[in-house]
């Protein structure tokens, strides 16, 4: 699930448009004509609408304004730089609505929010700025995955402290919410405060999350869906461009651009080593050079991933740092991306940016593993040599972190990589000893034509003659751990060619399930 946060106006649009309550909801967004002509009649709010939390206390709400008043209290605020906690940035989007006049009573709180166990429901009779802990003090329901909330349970679990009169409104409200967060794909919807008085309900201020991966189910209710990014965060057309790129693919690749300015930056292949990586740079001091966060995987061909390095390395070459610049292509070992495939499309990025790289001190870190790997550490250490651009490259024989302690310099980089996973790796068997070796030739030596002599008599000194033994036969049948669909049927495609009789996959193991 990817949850992604919304506009607090797209959020009360979407309930606006959508809620089935027999509550009267007040308040609702007027569009077109009337709006001009209505604010000049009414009490103003206004609010900046950027995904910032206790805007109330940080004195970013303007109450019961005119206007004229409204005016007044953006020019100050609109357009200029503004700290939110340790947070810089600049105020531009404004949510102005009719101020509602009520009393303190009237105030609730409410909020459904996603579990792995169903969805949680939770209401206090007290809202407001200073309503506190509510995890500690409001009321609590779950309702399981499978399960459905009715108006009998809300009153019975989250009403108790409740007035009468107000009972049924609300609990037809939050039936109605309940019902909206689950059929739009909400996994995060908070009101605080719910004002309720005799003319209705009213959704005063709103924050709300929905699992972006619905598209697809919602996209007719939904609409053009627009997620900002956080506040102090822009938003960048290359993410924009990534996230197309996305869309049109089977693979994933994500980009988020944390500072532009920074030193560090990544080419991460999977979801889970790119938070891996994150981690190890912010924990070896680089939270502040980080420029990106992002990931590439579910084997992408050879020009998705083309355009995806091109898309950074055009980024972090449009500044200059005075202590250069690292670019960590880093990644586990791979289950069935084709790791050659990749990289080639890696390598032509680099060949296109080969200048810009030079001129802007880049110094690039590979670490990768997976099918065709070696193919694809090959490719990427020749175009280190023919550009001239330093690219450190490494196998499984080492951590997949460590190239970052030695991009930042908290660990020397080896002159040359251990040779361990460049070349294959024999096991020699004779009676109960064994012997291992890392090529044929550096274990016999071939006889001469016509001596007759064996390899086994030409042995060289302290390897004693062995016969070779194999796990394998024709008949070998494999379990595969994981629902690797792809890489069994690129197995049984090969056992059809070669006119197996009986597959040699025996079983797919998932052990989730």
């Amino acid at each position: 699930m990817s949850a992604k946060a919304v506009s607090e106006q797209t959020g009360k649009e979407l309930l606006y448009k959508h809620i089935c309550t027999a509550a009267a909801v007040q308040n609702r967004f007027r569009f077109g004509d009337c709006v001009f002509p209505c604010l000049l009649r009414q009490r103003l709010v206004v609010k900046p609408d950027q995904l910032i939390k206790r805007r109330g206390k940080l004195g970013l709400v303007g109450v019961n304004l005119d206007l004229r008043g409204v005016q007044e209290w953006l020019k100050p605020r609109l357009l200029k730089e503004t700290m939110v906690g340790k947070t810089k940035g600049i105020l531009k989007n404004f949510l102005i609505e009719p101020f509602v006049p009520h009393k303190q009573d009237e105030e609730f709180y409410v909020c459904i929010y996603a579990a792995r166990e169903g969805d949680y429901v939770l209401f206090h009779h007290e809202g407001g700025v200073d309503v506190g802990d509510v995890d500690s003090k409001a009321q609590k329901l779950l309702v399981g995955v499978a399960e459905q909330l009715g108006e009998d349970a809300v009153k019975s679990r989250l009403l108790a402290n409740v007035r009468p009169d107000r009972k049924d409104a609300l609990a037809s409200f939050i039936t109605g919410l309940f019902h909206l967060y689950e059929d739009l794909y909400f996994t995060y919807l908070e009101i605080n405060p719910l004002v309720v008085t005799q003319s209705g309900v009213f959704v005063l201020d709103m924050a709300a999350k929905i699992d972006a991966t619905a598209d697809y189910i919602c996209k007719a209710k939904w609409g053009d869906l627009e997620f900002p990014p956080p506040f102090g965060r822009e938003a960048y057309p290359e993410e924009a461009y990534i996230a197309d790129l996305d869309a049109k693919s089977g693979a994933s690749l994500k980009l988020t651009l944390l500072n532009p300015q920074g030193r560090i930056w990544t080419m991460v292949a999977g979801g889970g080593a790119s938070v891996v990586y994150s981690d190890t740079i912010c924990d070896l001091g680089g939270v502040d050079e980080l420029a990106n966060y992002g990931e590439y995987s579910g084997a992408p061909s050879e020009q998705q991933t083309y355009d995806y390095a091109k898309t950074i390395l055009s980024l972090m070459t449009r500044g200059k740092h005075p202590e250069g610049k690292v670019l960590i292509i880093g990644g586990s070992i791979a289950n069935f991306t084709n790791v050659a495939a990749t990289f080639k499309g890696i390598v032509r990025a680099i060949r296109d940016y080969q200048g810009p790289l030079k001129e802007h001190e880049v110094s690039i870190f590979v670490r990768r593993g997976g099918p065709n790997y070696q193919e694809g550490l090959r490719v990427m250490g020749e175009v280190g040599k023919t550009t001239g651009i330093p690219i450190h490259v490494f196998g499984t024989e080492t951590h997949m972190t460590a190239i970052v302690g030695m991009a930042l310099g908290h660990r020397p980089i080896p002159n040359q990589p251990p040779m361990a996973a460049h070349t294959a790796n024999f096991l020699l068997n004779s009676g109960s000893s064994s012997t291992p070796v890392t090529s044929r030739t550096s274990s016999f030596s071939e006889p001469k034509p016509g001596s007759g002599a064996s390899p086994s008599k030409t042995a060289k000194p302290g390897f004693p003659p062995a016969k070779a033994s194999t796990l394998f036969s024709k008949h070998t049948k494999s379990i595969v751990w994981g629902m690797q669909t792809r890489a069994v049927q690129g197995m049984l495609d090969f056992d059809y060619v070669c006119s197996r009789e009986e597959p040699s996959v025996a079983a797919m193991l998932y052990p989730f399930t």
